[in-house]
């Protein structure tokens, strides 16, 4: 029987513990392992692996899953753009979801009856992304952690409030103890940070704009107390390893070079992991000349005292927003007669960089090859960028016109037509002012889900998006007398064009935000302006705008007072000071009917022997239903969600446009089975067992990821009962 979880179980909880939690906790709760049973970390285990040696699913019997339940979150609202990106954690007999509006809520594994809920905002209906929680457990109790907006929270995990001693009451502000200076700027947490011992590790996502922006140095924090261990600045200061990369007084003033896809853990020799991020601004800089450690870097620190231990940096100077978006997998691998510990490193760029986990040495090793130099005055590109030799890129990675689409004459013929005025160009060509062609796009490549491995034969299985974008630059002029809404599109270009595209909104590092053209329509002047005074859900409030530049952005959003002129003398904007340079924004590049420009396929799942650097298989991942219907073979679709690898010899991923949940079988990727839900699985499934039985949990949320509609469910399948 299929259980429905509505907002009608949601009338009993009162943030109170319900017995239920008693009757379902495990007697082995202190246990620091993960237990085969359970899926007690983001991601499967500390290493990031997504790997189960759950089998009761199997190949010979996983066409046969059905849906168990289908919890629908309480505080979705119908129209509205949101989305579900959170891989469950299940400890302790209980299940642990988020939802729309980043309350966590606990469950029962099988039935999904609740036990408890959290709700960070107090019912204002403000909505968010979260995509991990952190469990903690020793003498003192159960405790759960994770970000909301500017705050890192600390629960109780049997029930669900506010653990008062952590911080300030439970919440941790992330601005503070950050060694900038002192202007409140968004850091907040969608993804994980580790706990080691007795310290909570952290990384955070922070802008990327040309508007001043928050370094994102990486913190540990008191497990029990918040109170700051340590620091590691990604941006570094005088007198540290790293400085000379930079110009002098970069780190005044350069935010970004953030591990905003959460960090992994090697808890044998203490170090901790994590990619990093672009600098600001990511697509000019002039103003921070040099090679730019540690961002874009796979870093390992210390993790008792923060210290260095080794870098690799994987692109020099960003002036592409090719962030490292998911922290590297933790994985063994034999060469040359000997096993090696080392870590896998996706990219958006599609470059895999393979690492030897104690000393950053590439085990199939990288070469610096030279690349083309930027046009824009003031600007110093890297002479080279490093390519990996093996295993050989999982995306394309240079558009040509060989490579214009083929899906019908007329689609090819319209996309010839508009690249006369495009550049095109191999991968890491600097934006310039002519219309760039980027394939990769900006997403990737990957994106922060990462890769899936498997210990059994030492398989990493990775999906990617193979779309083109465009991007093009513009000089950042301003006179010495502007128009209101004229100054309001400026700031919207240095500011807002990175997240929010005017007419199909857009993305920053996977998370989705709305068009801006139709906010009229949708909000009053003063419901906008109290989001930009106080932020929300993922957007950062802008207390530092002055009150005309708040008042030119409403002009332009609502394209009125064209008639009222100020001066520029006293604005306070970065962009004309230092920042000279801004980019149009990041531009969809579809053909007549909604598809990509580029060949296909447009998404795929890759199997990497990681013992050799060679491919097992690729095969498309994704359909579009219209093309289905047409008889087309599966062409693939970007895709943002990761894969799960089980003992079963199963891959589980969603991740797709099409919105369905998909079983691949691991040696040959044959598709296996696949469900229709109700919207897209832009998130990691989870596997465990409860009472004996073989679970797998997904999240459906959709979202405006290419206008898919957002929706309100997990998931949950099994076998069926003998």
């Amino acid at each position: 029987m299929i259980v429905r979880a509505t907002i009608l179980c949601f009338l009993a909880m009162t943030g109170a513990t319900n017995s239920a939690a008693q009757d379902t906790r495990s007697s082995n709760a202190t246990h620091p392992r993960n237990s085969k049973h359970e899926w007690r970390y983001y991601n499967g285990d500390l290493g990031g692996t997504k790997y189960s040696d759950l089998d009761q699913i199997h190949t010979g019997n996983v066409q046969d899953l059905e849906l168990v339940w289908q919890f629908r979150v309480p505080d979705f609202v119908e129209g509205k753009n949101t989305t579900l990106q959170f891989n469950p954690l299940m400890v302790n007999g209980v299940l642990y979801l988020a939802t729309v509006g980043q309350k966590i809520v606990a469950v029962k594994p099988d039935t999904a009856e609740p036990i408890w809920t959290f709700d960070p905002y107090k019912g204002s209906g403000a909505t968010g992304k979260t995509r991990a929680i952190l469990y903690w457990e020793n003498g003192d109790g159960r405790r759960i952690f994770y970000g909301v907006a500017n705050g890192y929270y600390c629960l109780d995990a049997d029930t669900g409030e506010l653990v008062e001693s952590f911080a300030d009451g439970g919440r941790l502000d992330l601005t503070k103890n950050l060694d900038h200076d002192g202007i409140t700027r968004r850091y907040d947490t969608r993804g994980p940070g580790v706990i080691y011992k007795d310290l909570l590790i952290l990384g955070g996502s922070v802008g990327e704009g040309p508007g001043q922006a928050n370094p994102g140095h990486i913190r540990a924090f008191d497990v029990r107390t918040g109170e700051r261990k340590w620091i590691f600045h990604t941006v570094p200061h005088p007198g540290e390893f790293g400085y000379e990369s930079w110009s002098p007084d970069s780190y005044k003033y350069v935010g970004g070079a953030n591990a905003w896809g959460g960090l992994t853990l090697d808890p044998d020799r203490g170090i901790v992991f994590m990619g990093t991020g672009s600098a600001t601004y990511d697509h000019w800089g002039g103003n921070r000349v040099g090679d730019n450690l540690f961002a874009n870097c796979v870093l390992a620190l210390d993790a008792k005292t923060g210290e260095r231990l080794w870098h690799f940096q994987t692109v020099h100077h960003d002036l592409w927003d090719y962030d490292l978006p998911t922290a590297p997998t933790l994985i063994k691998l034999f060469k040359d007669g000997k096993e090696i510990d080392a870590v896998a490193q996706p990219s958006k760029m599609g470059h895999l960089f393979v690492l030897d986990r104690e000393t950053g040495e590439p085990i199939f090793g990288v070469e610096e090859r030279s690349v083309e130099r930027s046009e824009i005055p003031g600007e110093y590109t890297a002479a080279t960028q490093p390519f990996p030799l093996k295993p050989a890129a999982y995306t394309d990675q240079h558009f040509t016109l060989d490579d214009v689409t083929d899906l019908n004459p007329e689609a090819r013929a319209y996309v010839l037509e508009q690249l006369k005025d495009f550049k095109l160009g191999p991968i890491f060509t600097p934006p310039g002012f002519q219309k760039l062609v980027m394939l990769p796009q900006f997403n990737g490549g990957s994106e922060w889900p990462g890769a899936a491995f498997d210990p059994a034969d030492n398989t990493l299985f990775i999906n990617s998006s193979n779309e083109a974008e465009w991007i093009s630059m513009r000089e950042a002029k301003v006179e010495d007398e502007i128009t209101l809404p004229a100054l309001g599109e400026r700031i919207y270009q240095a500011v807002c064009s990175n997240c929010h595209n005017m007419n199909s909104g857009g993305s920053l590092n996977g998370v989705e935000f709305p068009a801006l053209r139709s906010v009229k329509d949708r909000l009053s002047r003063e419901e906008v302006m109290k989001v930009i005074t106080e932020g929300r859900g993922q957007m950062p409030s802008w207390t530092s705008f002055l009150d005309i530049e708040r008042e030119a952005i409403l002009a332009f959003l609502f394209d009125d007072r064209h008639e009222e002129k100020i001066d520029t003398e006293n604005l306070q904007f970065t962009w004309t000071g230092n920042i000279p340079y801004l980019s149009t924004g990041h531009h969809d590049f579809h053909d007549p009917e909604g598809y990509p420009i580029n060949k296909r396929p447009w998404g795929q799942l890759h199997a990497i022997d990681m013992n050799t650097g060679d491919f097992k298989w690729s095969v498309p991942l994704g359909t579009y239903q219209a093309l289905e219907n047409k008889g087309y073979p599966p062409t693939g679709t970007f895709n943002i969600g990761g894969p799960v690898v089980t003992a079963g010899g199963v891959i589980f991923i969603g991740a797709t446009l099409d919105a369905r949940f998909r079983a691949f079988d691991k040696k040959s990727g044959e598709e296996l089975w696949h469900y229709q839900m109700e919207g897209s699985g832009y998130a990691t499934p989870s596997t465990f067992t409860y009472e004996g039985r073989q679970y797998v949990v997904i999240a459906g949320g959709g979202g405006s990821i290419h206008q898919t509609p957002s929706s309100d469910s997990y998931y949950c399948f099994a076998l069926p009962q003998r």
